[in-house]
């Protein structure tokens, strides 16, 4: 029987993305659940169309195929299942075939840890976009796993400059990667928590939720300071991109709405209401975004920075 380290890079990033389809399937009922207070991720047991309640037959839970196979439609009531199934299935895949093609066979307690990080990434990013929260199991599960994977798996910790001057020149060791990662968690944690603080005092409202500190607190653990602030960095970038061309979105309609009615309303009312309505996005996704970058592509980010 063929082994995992006899296995061609190409070969073992298709089996990682195969696996990952199957677990895209297991995410989506837990970006369902989560949120829910009627339901948990283990019960009921049995998948059933949020629509009809009639329970989804095995075959019909096929991970992509099933979806088309249906057209997108539940087969008891023709409900319309929504494009996010399939894509959080095809998009977890291409996530656990992209980390198994970075990463030598030998490195497989770190393929296992990237994995895990990148599917609750996947949770977090569409739970968030649904209902403006990142879920517990996610934010403070990776508070709970960073320091038991520092000592569990130091080399996690084989490029933070920290652990490498602890260790003196010798391979990483548990303590200086568990240094490490309190430095991260603290670097994670207190910068957006401080900037959450103070938006708060400039602006009278809540400006970072503490499920974004939790998230970074978290993945800081993971990454290391350097890492963490650039993840963050990442996600700024990002979120800045997309925050204006939502207001510009908004805008376009509000004008749009006005040509249509033939309202007496000046650019400037309309521009205000899109930066009011446009400005409400959720930041999880775009801190996924930069964690997941750093965690799987670090030297290529510290590179390009």
């Amino acid at each position: 029987m063929i082994g995992w380290y006899e296995l061609s890079d190409t070969l073992r990033a298709t089996v990682a993305g195969i696996f990952g389809l199957f677990v895209g399937s297991f995410l989506n009922v837990a970006i369902y659940r989560l949120p829910r207070e009627d339901v948990t991720v283990s019960n009921p047991k049995r998948s059933a169309c949020p629509n009809c309640k009639r329970q989804i037959r095995w075959y019909e839970n096929v991970p992509v195929v099933s979806w088309l196979a249906l057209r997108g439609r539940c087969a008891g009531c023709r409900w319309k299942i929504p494009w996010r199934y399939p894509l959080v299935e095809l998009l977890t895949a291409g996530l656990w075939a992209f980390a198994a093609a970075r990463l030598a066979p030998e490195q497989w307690g770190l393929l296992g840890v990237h994995l895990l990080v990148l599917a609750g990434l996947v949770v977090a990013t569409f739970v968030d976009f649904d209902c403006f929260e990142i879920p517990d199991e996610v934010s403070i599960g990776g508070i709970v796993l960073a320091p038991l994977v520092a000592l569990l798996l130091p080399e996690i910790h084989a490029d933070t400059w920290i652990a490498r001057e602890l260790s003196h020149g010798a391979p990483i060791g548990r303590w200086p990667a568990l240094v490490a990662t309190l430095a991260g968690m603290a670097t994670g944690g207190g910068i957006l928590w401080g900037i959450g603080w103070l938006g708060e005092r400039l602006y009278g409202r809540e400006a970072m939720g503490f499920g974004d500190v939790k998230l970074l607190c978290g993945a800081g653990g993971l990454l290391g300071p350097g890492g963490t602030l650039a993840a963050l960095l990442v996600a700024s970038l990002v979120a800045s991109v997309v925050g204006v061309a939502n207001i510009v979105r908004v805008l376009f309609v509000a004008r749009s709405r006005v040509r249509r009615r033939r309202a007496n309303r000046s650019f400037g009312r309309s521009f205000q209401t899109a930066r009011i309505i446009g400005r409400y996005l959720p930041f999880g996704p775009y801190l996924a975004l930069g964690i997941g970058i750093v965690l799987v592509a670090w030297n290529d980010v510290r590179a390009w920075f």
